[in-house]
């Protein structure tokens, strides 16, 4: 796993693709009340579900939209989210397709730096979570269309331990991505803990860029916090 320095453009496409999480791929998701994504090969989109007798799955792989039926692919550039819902077809939105024609301006550079950031972040979590004990009663592994971040839940509640563990693309307190830990009901103190926009411990895009091996950097971070909420 390698990460790519940002183009200037990653802001503005990861907002756009937000948007598509959010009014595009999470509404389409059945059942109809399910929102968590996933990562997916090149970026993220639903998990695979049935709809209508056949199986489905809708993502967006870099700067493109996708949409499966039985195995069989349409896939067309995000050009708006008018368009986008045309190709998903109007059935996947009992509540109405979206209708905004302005363009998403998504930069296919910056759309697979994202893809990039997300697979690194979700390898790390399939890792950490299989290392933890049952007692962590660690949640999936899901992408959240409102923050855009990919995380589970781990940790004994009842002992404070219980933490979200994830990896955010940036938000409006962080410009550029980052992986963190936010601790449910914890406060720990020191230099270990040293999230300013939550109580928790973040790792910047600036720090797994210098990594030899992101993953690896990203699942140190995780293995070290989780210790530290148990001592």
């Amino acid at each position: 796993m390698e990460l790519q320095p940002l183009p200037k453009t990653f802001a503005a496409t990861r907002e756009a693709l937000h948007r598509v999480a959010e009014q595009i791929v999470a509404p389409a998701r059945k059942p109809h009340n399910e929102i968590a994504l996933a990562v997916t090969p090149g970026g993220f989109g639903t998990p695979p579900f049935d709809f209508e007798g056949k199986r489905m799955q809708v993502r967006c792989e870099g700067a493109e939209l996708v949409r499966q039926v039985d195995g069989e692919e349409r896939r067309a550039v995000l050009v708006t989210l008018a368009d986008a819902a045309e190709l998903i077809g109007p059935a996947l939105f009992p509540d109405g397709a979206p209708d905004d024609r302005e363009p998403l301006g998504i930069d296919a550079v910056a759309a697979d730096r994202l893809a990039d950031f997300y697979a690194c972040g979700n390898e790390a979590l399939e890792r950490f979570r299989d290392d933890l004990p049952p007692d962590a009663a660690a949640s999936e592994i899901n992408l959240w269309p409102e923050h855009f971040d990919v995380a589970i839940e781990a940790g004994a509640e009842g002992a404070g331990q219980r933490a979200n563990y994830g990896a955010s693309p940036g938000d409006d307190d962080h410009p550029e991505p980052y992986v963190y830990v936010g601790p449910w009901t914890a406060r720990p103190e020191g230099a270990f803990w040293n999230a300013t926009a939550f109580p928790g411990a973040e790792l910047g895009y600036a720090d797994l860029l210098a990594a030899p091996d992101p993953v690896a950097a990203t699942l140190e971070f995780f293995d070290a916090r989780a210790q530290a909420l148990t001592v």
